[in-house]
């Protein structure tokens, strides 16, 4: 690793800055420095008191660590999070460098990154972790304990022995190491050394067992330590340590011994029924004898289910039945031990807590079948409860006298301490969390302790099994958390805590008085540990003991403990333990790149994770399954009985992996020669696991695949983690390719080195109607075929092509041609556009010359006299236009006339009409007199002839096609304009000039797209597709951007493009890694296909050089100039020498679209096979092979069997194919819980597959519907209606096929007779699986499926239905696996057919989907899903909508800004009802905002006020209905016809209208309020602009004010904006006056309910509605 930087920053977590205040370290006592010197000389555990002070001595030792600039890291280890947590404080605290923190609490996946470990030991100085996160990281390799910790702290080092992480980070990773010299050498070692870390050990009690001497031989030995303590000053430790005072208390031997008769009732009732269980009518103990008869004998799983069962009934340890007697034993002992009272609380709270709707069962436990629920569930109904009463003398009567002896302990010592005027601090330690409970729940209420005490409870995280499966329901007891509780103790807050064993050991608690202990402590650590608690002056140790009860085992522990002190407080030899020979035949396996390392230890913890980790779509996460022998029952021994000796060894051992796993290597045996069962699991997981390794399932590190990064690889974006980017980036590259200035390159190859006189290329330009042009341009033109010529789309002369011949070869061309054409190009575009022309700037990029040199014209004519007589015929500020009155008179006023303009309006131009005789009308001379003398100054002399001409059409770009609706301009903007000649001008251009300077901006855009386009092509694709190549119309859509604005652009190809990358990836990656699950693929393809991995992709092929993101304008189009050269054009994209012009920020989004766009149109041109190699230009991380290759490299792999599932013929029915590989058809409906036949996989690999051809199959429809041309985003909403899971579902549930079943029966009068009945096998019925939970969840989606809900409504929406049924198909709440089976069908069929999508699809016509795809097309069908169409609603009126639906229910609460609009209530059935109710409420308010007339109501009780429809008739009998709303008219109408339900529809759209316009509500508050408002216009300066400005005014106040940096905006869309922005102003403004006016005040009262919906847009006059 690199080396690591300086650590002197504040502390912090890994991976954040944390800016913490260094407190003081507190002042050393002296036999802290005797310890700290010592642990400096040698290896020592520390052994004192709690409270002593041994984090202190630790915190000095890390100091002089990090103060000696060690490049390694100090390695900070606790046993449990909380204490991790509580100790990085205290360092962080303590010592100005880095600390980092690393536990299971925060995340620790995210630790499986090398770079993120390289970065924390580059980073920091001092890690605090748990001792679970070091292992992990020492044995993937990760860390390296000689190469990078210097030193390691080991609190509670007692912990240190058999197979607990501290010993096994010692024995695996320390040991093997070079020792350490001895004494001060040790400090002097080079940091780069690879020895052994120094060890500091912490603990109060250095002891387990009995034996003292032998537990420090085995602490010492494995933490290559000796156990010390202060030797010099022990009367300073003496003063600040406070042992405390033991007390015992006794009390009387409990009345009720257990499974005595129950004293309590509800104990009675529970006992009763618990007794009353027979294990045989189980509902686990019959799915196992009913899976046993459909097994085949002999097989795996036969021998397994008969095992499980015969010890299901053998133990009785079914769920319901080992949890009823937990349950039942719990109360028992609380009974006993507490009272009655506490017992019948118990029972009657845990009782209550699983009879809740949402019972707190499921949290616990989610494998439990419907019916072994139900089981439960009415075996708990059975038990007869009543809440026991909370009399003061009823509890005191139903309290054991333990309670009553605990209660005046309590009490005397809390008013013990009271008299010295301290506080109060108490913990009751307790062994059950049961006892914790009820115990605490008695001191609440016992009328002794009642109000005395401020009782909490802190409990730890339970290790035994029951609790995870039944008891651990009673977690939802607690009140708090522990950290809360551990908060308000320190607070004092609380005072008194009862606690598990977890308050034992390194909390930090606060010191307490007293410390009780309710049971006896059941070791020397847990009575040393204990007592510590209690360190205050005068505090108190007590036991409780029953009487004549404890005594002796009080001494035995008093003389261990003063062994314990005698032999730490000797100078004394460490001893080396004996060898107890722990683990027959130890294997080990160290990788030999990252020095990971696999061990028997930790072999099935990495197994587990695994298979955990496997894609699975039930209810529990995989598992490999252990079975051991020999077997510990005789088979059939569930119905046979008999006795059962049990085997005692030695053991051997099979591991069976998940059907994910390859056939290959998913089984493994170990002999029986294990002498544990334990040890045979060993051996076979570390055979297992090294196994994966080698097949290429784990890394290097020995991890999954994509669970971690390679070394050095963090420059691929996360490679094969993070499945898709997270925000879209730029990247920083050069401006796209310009297509008329040759690039630096280009100049130096093309321009002669002596003279670097530009060079020319030459092309002919034919136009209709124009004679032939030469064009002259700095780069050659692309050689284009008739196709691909310009297409111009003229008003006037409709379409036509203009046609482009260019020469290959530079032309010679002297300086007078080129002057020539200089001088010609800027004639013919100064009349057009000269305002953004400079008259003396000639050196155009492209120059226009006559292909034929010109004869002479009139207009040469006319611009010679024109240049004589400057000073009378020109206009300074407009080059080449003569004032119109000059020229008429000198030329006679010629007809042939095409540019006129006005010269005090200079800039407009007009298109000549004619030189007009005749008098003008008197409409004309009014417009004449409004032109040139608005104010009536001076009058208007109307000479003739006059100019009469028309605008120039607005539209000037002539690529675009003509849209039907708009073949001429609107007539008033075409109407003839009159000109008096004195105030006009006539542009000296011929009428072809002008028509072809009209034309030009168009001609050059579509060639210089053109050649950009075939500049792509030829560099880009050319030399890996050759003649294959896709058309320049393809590659032109491909390459353009949306900004640019043009009639085409890549977004439709880049949908689909994006399709067939992800199915032809997804079909290499199936092929290639046929080992590799469908988690595997799915990460690699995730990578393969993302935004950032095309992106660079793009980058390396530079494709921004040609992505074609100029906008074109041909009303501010400027010709390029060649002076605009920079140096250079075309370099690499980091070349510091361009120019930062040049530079351009581009979003790695487009450049990723433009590469799937470029791989859609391949696809288009030359279908799999040309996007295959298109896909190869770009490099996705491996190599593709052509689809026919690939799917026959599968097919290949499908094996024959000789029997097969007779389910396989009525699948092929249902879809309609047979199958040849009926293997493929197998694979697809193998469900991971199948165990019949384990030659298969199961069908994750093939639904991956499916899925791809599916999306494949829907999106190329899509895109190609005739006379449809979606949007990207009509695609994707339509192809989401038919992919989703949902649906897929419901089709799975429908497919079926119909067969007779013949039966045979017998009457007296006919005989025996055949009756032929309809039986139907449905798809979902094929699947192959051995799951009672997957059968559950079949019949219940089935059943759903056949309710009025389901099937009857689905088919009726899809098949007439104006929207998509999104509603009724999540009320299915259909498993995953229903869709998956679709999906894998469709995959095996595309395997099987050698890759053919006409197959697929006929699959999918005999399902009905493409049918409902049709017809969602045909008839428009509204196919977005309630929830976003309700969202995309609310966003385009600027409103708010929440969808609320607490944890746990089936209730979804609507609010629309704020309000409640509805609410959904449905039964709860599990996370997925959830869903159902968002979607049905969705749909619902979707149905009521739609309506005018619910949406009126709605918003009337959104703004409490009355809403009433008035409906009269007047004399003439016509019928006006009008709307009032609170007290004012809205408005009415009159109305046609006397329907009152339509009058009502129609006036209440329009009193919508009005109530959602921010101008009408404005108008509204102003007319109530008598006040005036006023919008006004102005502008300010805005850097080199000035910009529109709005200001308004209410009651001459400024209220609100908009800038509009725009230079296009509307009006009333601005005033409209700044009245809703206004009105929420003076509404708070409002509310804040009528806060401050008196309650008998009269004020104008201002209905507030919508103060906050003005933030959104509801526009409503409310402050009219007081």
């Amino acid at each position: 690793m690199s080396s690591r930087s300086a650590r002197s920053r504040p502390s912090a977590r890994a991976g954040e800055e944390d800016n913490m205040t260094i407190s003081p370290i507190p002042k050393t006592r002296g036999y802290q420095q005797e310890m700290l010197d010592e642990s400096i000389r040698r290896n020592i555990v520390i052994a004192l008191d709690t409270g002593a002070g041994k984090t202190h001595i630790a915190v000095l030792r890390m100091k002089s660590e990090v103060e000696r600039q060690s490049r390694k890291l100090c390695w900070f280890l606790v046993p449990t999070v909380a204490l991790a947590h509580q100790q990085h404080r205290v360092i962080s605290n303590s010592l100005p460098v880095n600390v980092g923190l690393i536990s299971g609490a925060n995340e620790p996946d995210q630790w499986k990154d090398i770079m993120l470990w390289e970065r924390v030991v580059n980073d920091y100085g001092i890690v605090v972790t748990t001792h679970a996160v070091l292992l992990n990281a020492l044995h993937h390799g990760y860390i390296n304990l000689g190469r990078d910790v210097n030193l390691i702290v080991f609190d509670e080092a007692h912990h240190t022995r058999d197979k607990h992480p501290y010993n096994l980070i010692m024995k695996n990773f320390y040991f093997p190491l070079p020792p350490r010299p001895s004494g001060e050498a040790r400090l002097t070692v080079p940091s780069d050394a690879l020895v052994r870390p120094m060890i500091l050990g912490l603990t109060a009690s250095p002891i387990f067992g009995g034996d003292v001497e032998k537990a420090f031989r085995e602490i010492e030995a494995n933490l290559d330590c000796t156990i010390r303590a202060p030797l010099l000053h022990r009367a300073e430790l003496a003063g600040f340590v406070h042992r405390p005072e033991f007390h015992h208390v006794t009390y009387a031997a409990p009345e009720y011994v257990l499974d005595g008769p129950p004293p309590a009732a509800n104990l009675a009732s529970l006992k009763d029924v618990v007794s009353s269980l027979d294990i045989n009518n189980d509902p686990s103990v019959k799915s196992l004898r009913n899976k046993l008869q459909s097994l085949q004998p002999g097989s795996p799983e036969h021998i397994r289910t008969d095992q499980r069962l015969s010890r299901a009934i053998r133990k009785e340890d079914t769920y319901t039945h080992k949890g009823l007697r937990d349950f039942h034993r719990a109360a028992d002992e609380i009974c006993m031990e507490l009272g009655t009272w506490a017992a019948d609380w118990y029972i009657f709270t845990i009782i209550e807590q699983l009879q809740r709707p949402q019972n707190r069962l499921s949290e616990v436990v989610s494998t439990l079948s419907s019916a072994e629920n139900r089981y439960l569930m009415d075996t708990i109904g059975r038990v007869e409860t009543t809440q026991p009463s909370y009399d003061p003398q009823a509890i005191v009567v139903g309290c054991s006298d333990k309670v009553r002896a605990l209660a005046e302990t309590l009490l005397e010592q809390k008013t013990f301490f009271e008299r010295f005027e301290e506080d109060y601090r108490g913990l009751v330690f307790v062994t059950r969390r049961d006892v914790v409970l009820a115990l605490s729940e008695l001191l609440r209420h016992h009328p002794q302790t009642a109000g005395r005490f401020q009782i909490g409870c802190l409990l730890g995280n339970s290790s035994d099994s029951r609790r995870h499966a039944f008891l651990d329901v009673t977690r939802h007891l607690l009140q708090k958390d522990s950290n809360t509780t551990l908060d308000e103790f320190r607070a004092g807050e609380l005072d008194l805590i009862v606690a598990t064993a977890v308050a034992e050991e390194g909390l930090d608690i606060q010191a307490c008085c007293s410390v009780v202990r309710w049971d006896p402590p059941p070791n020397m650590v847990s009575w040393a540990q204990s007592r510590g608690r209690a360190r205050q002056k005068r505090s108190v140790f007590v036991l409780m003991f029953q009487h004549d009860v404890g005594n002796q085992k009080i001494e035995e522990w008093r003389e261990l403990e003063e062994r314990m002190r005698q032999l730490y407080t000797q100078d004394r030899a460490r001893t080396e333990p004996e060898d107890d020979g722990d683990e027959d035949n130890p294997r080990v396996f160290k990788s030999p790149t990252t020095g990971a390392l696999l061990t028997l230890n930790s072999a099935i913890e990495h197994l587990n994770h695994f298979c955990a980790i496997l894609p699975w779509s039930g209810r529990s996460a995989h598992q490999p399954i252990f079975d051991i022998f020999p077997l510990e029952f005789p088979p059939e021994w569930h119905s046979n009985g008999g006795d059962v000796l049990y085997p005692t060894g030695p053991f051997g051992c099979t591991v069976t992996l998940p059907l994910q796993v390859d056939a290959s290597f998913r089984i493994f045996t170990t002999p029986e020669i294990h002498r544990s069962k334990m040890s045979a699991r060993r051996h076979v997981a570390f055979e297992a696991y090294l196994t994966l390794y080698k097949k290429g399932l784990l890394n290097d590190h020995l991890l999954p695949l994509m669970s971690t990064l390679e070394p050095g690889r963090d420059d691929e974006v996360k490679q094969l983690l993070k499945e898709v980017e997270k925000r879209p980036g730029t990247e920083r590259v050069t401006s796209q390719m310009d297509p008329w200035l040759p690039s630096l390159t280009e100049r130096q190859a093309w321009w002669p080195s002596s003279t670097k006189k530009e060079v020319w290329w030459s092309s002919e330009i034919r136009i209709f109607g124009i004679p032939s042009m030469r064009l002259l341009t700095l780069r050659p033109l692309a050689q284009l075929t008739d196709d691909e010529m310009p297409v111009l789309h003229s008003m006037d002369h409709g379409s036509f092509r203009v046609h482009v011949h260019s020469e290959r070869e530079p032309c010679n061309v002297d300086d007078d041609i080129l002057n020539q054409a200089r001088v010609y190009t800027r004639r013919i575009l100064t009349p057009l556009y000269g305002t953004r022309l400079k008259w003396e700037k000639i050196d155009f990029a492209f120059l226009f010359l006559p292909w034929e040199p010109p004869t002479s014209s009139p207009w040469d004519e006319r611009c010679a006299i024109y240049s004589e007589n400057p000073t009378i015929s020109a206009i300074p500020a407009q080059p080449l236009f003569a004032r119109a009155e000059w020229f008429g008179n000198r030329f006679q006023h010629p007809h042939d006339v095409f540019i006129v303009s006005e010269i005090r309006r200079y800039g407009k131009l007009y298109r000549f009409l004619r030189w007009r005789m005749t008098p003008v009308t008197d409409k004309e001379r009014e417009e004449l007199v409004g032109r040139y003398d608005p104010d009536g100054v001076g009058g208007v002399d109307i000479t003739y002839p006059l100019l009469e001409a028309t605008p120039l059409r607005h539209r000037m770009n002539f690529l675009a096609p003509i849209p039907p609706e708009a073949k001429g301009d609107d007539a008033a903007s075409q109407r003839p304009v009159l000109f008096l000649p004195q105030h006009a001008a006539i542009g000296l251009i011929s009428s072809s000039d002008a028509q072809l300077a009209l034309w030009a901006p168009s001609i050059l855009r579509s060639l210089a797209m053109a050649n950009t386009a075939i500049a792509m092509r030829e560099a880009c694709l050319r030399p890996s597709l050759g003649k294959a190549i896709m058309s320049l119309d393809l590659i032109l859509e491909a390459i353009t951007a949306p900004v640019a604005q043009e009639q085409s652009h890549y977004q439709r190809l880049e949908m689909l493009g994006d399709c067939v990358l992800k199915f032809l990836v997804s079909l290499n990656l199936l092929a290639e890694h046929r080992y590799w699950h469908e988690g595997y693929l799915a990460r690699r393809k995730d990578h393969a296909v993302s935004n950032t991995s095309l992106a660079k992709a793009a980058m390396r092929k530079k494709l921004y050089l040609w992505i074609i993101r100029d906008r074109f304008s041909p009303r501010r189009w400027t010709p390029e100039y060649s002076s605009t050269l920079l140096e250079p054009a075309l370099v690499g994209v980091y070349d510091s020498s361009v120019s930062e012009r040049k530079r351009q920020d581009l979003s790695t989004k487009v450049l990723a679209d433009v590469v799937e766009a470029t791989i859609g149109a391949a696809y288009i041109h030359g279908s799999f096979d040309l996007a295959t190699a298109c896909i190869n230009i770009f490099d996705v991380g491996f190599p593709l092979q052509p689809l026919v290759d690939r799917a026959e490299q599968m097919r290949s792999r499908a094996e024959d069997f000789n029997h097969y599932p007779i389910q396989l013929t009525a699948v092929e029915e249902i879809i309609g194919y047979n199958f040849e590989r009926r293997s493929l058809l197998i694979e697809a409906l193998t469900h991971a819980s199948y165990q019949s036949d384990l030659s298969m996989v199961s069908y994750e690999r093939m639904e991956f597959l499916g899925d791809a051809v599916l999306d494949m199959i829907v999106t190329d429809y899509l895109y190609h519907v005739p006379g449809k041309r979606y949007s990207p985003g009509q695609m994707h909403f339509r192809k989401m209606a038919v992919v989703n899971a949902h649906f897929l579902a419901a089709m799975c549930l429908r497919a079926h096929t119909t067969g007779e079943a013949r039966m045979p029966y017998w009457t007296q009068n006919e005989g025996v007779q055949v009756q032929s009945n309809e039986r139907r096998t449905y798809l979902w019925q094929c699947l192959l699986h051995s799951s009672v939970p997957v059968l559950d969840e079949q019949h219940i989606a089935f059943a759903r499926w056949e309710s009025p809900r389901g099937r009857q409504r689905i088919e009726r929406d899809l098949e007439h239905g104006t929207s998509f049924p999104w509603a009724p198909l999540m009320a299915l709440q259909a498993p995953k696996f229903l869709s998956d089976m679709v999906e894998s069908i469709l995959g095996a069929i595309f395997v099987d057919t050698h890759g053919s999508l006409d197959a697929c699809r006929n699959m999918l016509v005999r399902l009905g989907v493409l049918q409902i795809l049709e017809r969602i097309v045909r008839d428009d069908v509204h196919v977005q899903d309630p929830i976003s169409s309700l969202r995309i609603w609310a966003a385009r009126r600027q409103e708010t909508i929440e969808i609320h639906v607490p944890r746990r229910t089936a209730t979804c609460t609507i609010r629309w800004d704020g309000f409640e609009l509805l609410k959904v209530e449905e039964e709860w059935r599990g996370h997925a009802s959830q869903e159902d109710a968002r979607f049905a409420a969705a749909e619902r308010a979707l149905q009521l905002l739609k309506d005018p007339v619910s949406r009126l109501k709605a918003l009337s009780r959104k703004l409490e006020q009355r809403l009433q429809y008035i409906i009269e008739e007047d004399i003439h009998g016509k019928h006006h209905c009008g709307v009032i709303l609170g007290d004012i008219q809205i408005l009415q109408m009159p109305m046609k016809g006397d329907e009152h339900d339509d009058m009502r529809r129609i006036v209440a759209v329009e009193a919508l209208k009005r109530l959602e316009d921010p101008l009408w509500r404005l108008a509204t508050y102003a007319a109530v309020r008598e006040t005036e408002y006023e919008f006004v216009w102005d502008t300010e300066k805005g850097g080199e602009d000035e910009v529109p400005t709005c200001a308004l005014f209410v009651g001459g106040i400024e209220v609100a004010r908009k800038k509009k940096q725009t230079k296009r905006f509307v009006r009333e869309e601005v005033e409209r904006a700044l009245a809703k922005r206004a009105m929420i102003i003076m509404d708070e403004r409002d509310r804040l006056e009528a806060e401050e006016c008196d309650e008998g005040a009269e004020t104008i009262e201002v209905d507030m309910t919508l103060v906050e919906e003005n933030n959104y847009g509801y526009d409503s006059p409310r402050a009219s509605l007081g």
